[in-house]
């Protein structure tokens, strides 16, 4: 027979810490300017690095706005791909 442990800190009668957590924060890009982000999604290998920094800093926009954009252009590149597969069936002649 086995026996089931519970991973929990509090079965022992400790607590989580979390005190010494770092807050979170509505805004993780925060005090990064967008040079240094389009830096960062390059090296990442982001084809569209300047797009993306681009939407982030975009100030007219709220962060749902931003949110919206940025799957949306996710979404672009992804139905570009399919297309391009897609386009690249060929039909097979057997002889």
């Amino acid at each position: 027979m086995s026996t089931s442990l519970r991973v929990s800190p509090s079965v022992y009668g400790y607590r989580f810490d979390t005190a010494s957590r770092k807050k979170a924060t509505a805004n993780i890009f925060e005090g990064v300017d967008q040079e240094s982000l389009q830096k960062l999604f390059k090296k990442t290998g982001d084809k569209k690095a300047e797009d993306r920094a681009r939407i982030i800093f975009c100030i007219d926009q709220d962060n749902e706005e931003k949110a919206r954009a940025l799957l949306a252009l996710k979404q672009r590149t992804r139905d570009k791909i399919l297309q391009f597969l897609k386009l690249r069936r060929l039909p097979i002649k057997v002889i």
